[in-house]
Parts: C-alpha cells; structure tokens; sequence
C-alpha cells in the first residue's frame, strides 16, 4: 500500500501518511496517518495509533483520543468494527484476503479521531525490554498523558480544537484518570496547553460491584424483567453483593435475573445472542477452539463459523 514517510528522532513522533489498504478497491477517502510515539524512555516502550482526521472540517471539528475496551485490546478493533470509516464486507471466509468498504457513518464524518494501542503490549505497542510491558491502569494513564503531550507537539495545528478523551468496557478506569491528569496539567499551565472539553465513555467497567449492581435498574428499564422481579432483589439484596449474596432470598432473585440475563446479548440487547470467537471460562461455548484437535493430534477441522448476521469480534 501507498506510504509517505516523515521520521523524526526517537523521543518524538515518528508518523506515516497511508493512502491506500490491502483489501480497499482504491484510494482511501480520508487521510489517514499512523505512527509510533515514545512514552518510556528507559525501557524502550512505544504506543501505536492512527489519527483519521475528520472529513467535515478538520481544522475546527472536535479531536477525540479513543481508547479500545478490553484489557490490551487493539484499536483496530474499535477502528473496523465501531466507530471508524472502514469495514469489513462479511462474506463466507474463501482463503483469500478480506474486503473492506468505506462505512458513511463513521464518527470521523464529524470529528477527528486518534485510535491508540494502550497500554503497551496492545495491538503494535510495543516495549524494548520485557520491564517496559508491566503497566497497570494508573501507569497506563501517566504513559497516555506523555504521548498526548508529545503527539500534540508534532501537531499543533489542531491544538485549537475541541478535545475529548472516550473509551469504552475495560476503559472506563482508564478515561477519568487521564481526562483528570490532563486537567491538573492545564490548570498548573503545562505546555501544550490542550482545549479539552470533556469525556465519553460508552458501557464503561468502573468496578465489578458497582457494574453488577447496575445491570437491575438497567434491565428493569427496558423492560426485560419484571417489576415484580425488580422490586423482590431491591427488597432482599438491600446492601448485599449482587455478585456473591449471602442473603439466601437475595441469591435466589439474583439466580432468575441471571438466568434471563443469559438470554440477552450483553455487548447489546438489540443484537441477535451469538457466540464468542474467543469463549470464556465460563460462557457455555469452552469447547469451541479454532481448530479441533482429532485424537492422534492432527488438526484437521475448523470450527462452524458463526452465521453472518452476528456481531462477531473476539472477546
């Protein structure tokens, strides 16, 4: 594919303009620059991202950081499949190489976006020296802040706009450190001064107890369980752990919640139930592997794939 390459020294950003995709009939309809910006110096540690910049007015439109869900999660993945301006055609897999078409209703229509793999050791970020990929949520964050300080730099044309730091699922830990962390560098006149806006999350992880304990208000409102369902577990569960109840009447409200909880898709209801390219422990699809192993250890099958009207992206 078409590149044109600009390179600067190692502890700033070193970017490459992209034209064109394998898998895309022509040349792609908005500019799309990649690259690699340093955030640990010691240990070597480099953060991938692409900055698709908007095709309305990208000199004023909002600049938007995104951060994919999932712990090291690609943002390849919010890319093709959420928010960007390409996609995936689904068809029967036939060996050959994917198709892409362009997505007209991509955020990018009205706003910049800067995809990143975070933190180190997602998608191509990278690390040095192995100490560079152990990088927790407040780490994590810190790192964020130094690559937008540095991206910023090499960017200054859209210093003037409009920014916002989104992020989805696993995420949601992360966006209120960084949009924080930002803030208190504004107020103390660290430069470059960033005209930041505000935050979105989208289904953001926030705590395990706190996640939990959300989804009753939530499925009551829609209308997946009853009131008389929702009024027993506020009634029985009253400071109880929805997750582990110690209360029995409470346990026993939280099993027939869970129970019709499994009968909806949990990324989104309005989606058809499907299951998971990559099964967890404890979904009921542990046996589905990408190839079945036959007993003299030959792998010789695949899996059946799943039908093409499902939402499928590995868990």
């Amino acid at each position: 594919y078409a590149l044109k390459c600009y390179k600067h020294d190692d502890h700033q950003a070193a970017l490459t303009l992209v034209s064109s995709l394998p898998g895309f009939d022509g040349a792609l309809p908005f500019r799309l620059e990649t690259g690699y910006v340093t955030v640990d110096e010691e240990n070597g540690s480099e953060l991938f991202y692409c900055f698709i910049e908007s095709e309305g007015d990208p000199r004023c439109d909002p600049v938007i950081l995104w951060l994919t869900g999932g712990d090291r999660c690609t943002m390849l993945s919010a890319l093709f499949f959420e928010i960007g301006p390409l996609k995936f055609v689904a068809e029967p897999y036939d060996g050959t190489l994917p198709w892409l078409r362009y997505h007209p209703y991509s955020w990018t229509k009205a706003a910049s976006v800067l995809f990143v793999d975070s933190p180190v050791g997602s998608g191509f970020s990278f690390s040095k020296k192995h100490k560079g990929y152990d990088v927790g949520d407040v780490s994590a964050s810190l790192q964020l802040r130094k690559f937008i300080t540095k991206w910023s730099s090499e960017h200054q044309d859209f210093l003037a706009n409009p920014f916002y730091v989104g992020g989805d699922s696993y995420r949601g830990k992360i966006v209120p450190i960084l949009t924080r962390k930002i803030s208190e560098d504004i107020e103390a006149g660290l430069r470059p001064a960033i005209n930041l806006k505000g935050y979105l999350v989208g289904n953001p992880g926030t705590g395990e107890r706190i996640d939990t304990e959300s989804r009753v208000p939530f499925l009551h409102g829609m209308g997946i369980i009853s009131d008389q369902l929702y009024e027993t577990i506020i009634g029985h569960c009253q400071g109880e752990d929805f997750a582990n109840p110690k209360n029995a009447l409470c346990a026993q409200s939280m099993d027939k919640f869970n129970g019709l909880l499994q009968e909806v898709s949990k990324p989104h209801i309005l989606y058809k139930k499907c299951i998971y390219v990559s099964p967890r422990p404890n979904d009921g699809t542990t046996e589905r592997k990408i190839l079945k192993e036959e007993p003299a250890g030959v792998l010789k099958h695949q899996p059946p794939r799943p039908p093409l009207d499902c939402q499928v992206r590995p868990s």
